[in-house]
């Protein structure tokens, strides 16, 4: 039997209950990542804040301001601490929930299945951190600075319009824009999974490209703040995106058509003569 023939059905079948045990054991094994990440994280919690709080100080030193965060519930400014550990174990972890997805769904593909989806998942964290970077260092600061210009001074209304931030609103809204660009840079890892096992096809997401267009700019208006900057800024990078997947279902289809045109041809030829 060949080596690419290895695959579930050479292995002996696994009982539900035993199923169902090794997906407990992967997920107490990815639970104790999260909980050993949400530690470290708590500890520099205020490194943390300190990261997400950067691109609005720099804002409000250039555009002017009160230069301060405030909190109005007794509580919130711990919350807010949880929040941040929480926010950066996420990430931190990551890498364990992933592996031990991985070791879970592995034992039951064929090996070239392994092969095919291994590069996925290396790939989506990738693109989830380039997701994050684009909306860190290009969309956020843009936005804060339009957003920050409708504050007004002494002279120009009867009393001035200053912001007053609240800490606990401030970084749920910077936490869900970045995994909101985050998750969303994850489109061109489905549309090829999904073009793989073969459930859309390249001239199909061609032929809905101006409905992926509506539904980028509707994405952007409901996952960002209201304002135009980080709208646009959500919903080109997903049009440019879903253009990619297109690119990627094509390169795919071509090699699935010269794979099978191969296999035809290796059946088509004669058996070797005794």
């Amino acid at each position: 039997m060949s080596e690419e023939s290895e695959g579930p059905e050479d292995d002996t079948p696994m009982p539900l209950l035993d199923h169902l045990i090794e997906l407990r054991r992967r997920l107490i094994y990815a639970a104790l990542g999260f909980v050993v990440a949400f530690a470290g994280c708590y500890w520099v919690s205020l490194d943390i804040y300190d990261l997400l709080m950067r691109p609005l100080a720099r804002v409000m030193a250039e555009v002017g301001g009160t230069q301060r965060m405030i909190y109005t519930a007794l509580t919130e400014g711990f919350f807010t601490q949880v929040k941040v550990a929480a926010f950066g174990a996420l990430f931190l972890s990551f890498p364990v929930v992933a592996t031990q997805l991985w070791l879970f769904v592995a034992p039951g593909l064929y090996r070239t299945e392994k092969r095919a989806f291994l590069p996925f998942l290396v790939a989506s964290p990738i693109l989830f951190a380039l997701g994050a970077a684009l909306v860190y260092f290009l969309i956020i600061p843009m936005a804060w600075k339009f957003l920050l210009g409708f504050q007004t001074g002494a002279g120009e209304t009867v009393l001035p319009i200053q912001l007053e931030a609240r800490v606990g609103e401030y970084l749920s809204l910077i936490m869900t824009l970045i995994f909101a660009f985050g998750v969303s840079f994850q489109l061109p890892v489905l549309l090829t999974l999904l073009a793989r096992v073969g459930l859309v096809e390249s001239a199909q997401l061609a032929s809905k490209r101006r409905y992926a267009i509506v539904v980028s700019f509707v994405v952007g208006a409901v996952l960002t703040p209201p304002d135009v900057i980080s709208q646009i800024g959500l919903a080109v990078p997903l049009i440019l995106l879903y253009e990619g997947s297109i690119i990627a279902c094509r390169r795919i289809e071509r090699a699935r058509a010269r794979a099978e045109a191969a296999d035809a041809a290796t059946q088509a030829e004669p058996p070797p003569a005794p």
